[in-house]
């Protein structure tokens, strides 16, 4: 059941079947020299994708409770290019690469600017609450499909 998003933050946009997330780096995502953790890009993946969910107007939360699934990361690739810093505005672009019946499997792009700071392919499954793989809801894969360029 999709949620209500209107009375919440922006949780980014949509541009060319890519979903755009603004960061901004916080004293608490850095090292004492001021550059990001590199476990903090996952987190801001994470954030990115629940963002994306949220959009699309489905809360994980209400995922759980309304359908009895979630999701799990199986499978991540990163490639770390640049440092991003203390107080850097930074963009998660998240597209899909290919969205299947279970899982889907999105390239996640850390930018500051036009610059990529890190890459990320990304495969998430869908979890049942036995933590078993099961497939995606019905009204949240109809509006990941459009997003899945292999589609077309």
């Amino acid at each position: 059941m999709p949620a209500e998003t209107s009375d919440r933050q922006p949780s980014g946009t949509i541009r060319d079947e890519t979903h755009v997330y603004p960061v901004r780096v916080y004293y608490e995502d850095t090292d004492t020299a001021g550059i990001v953790y590199y476990a903090n890009y996952l987190k801001f993946a994470e954030r990115a994708r629940t963002e994306l969910l949220r959009l699309l107007g489905f809360e994980q939360r209400d995922l759980f409770d309304t359908y009895g699934v979630g999701f799990a990361v199986r499978h991540c690739e990163i490639d770390f290019r640049l440092p991003a810093r203390l107080d850097d505005a930074l963009e998660v672009h998240s597209r899909m690469l290919d969205v299947g019946g279970a899982s889907l499997r999105a390239e996640q792009v850390v930018r500051r600017d036009d610059t990529d700071l890190v890459r990320m392919q990304v495969r998430v499954a869908c979890m049942n609450r036995e933590g078993q793989p099961t497939r995606i809801p019905g009204p949240l894969l109809d509006l990941l499909r459009p997003l899945d360029p292999s589609r077309e």
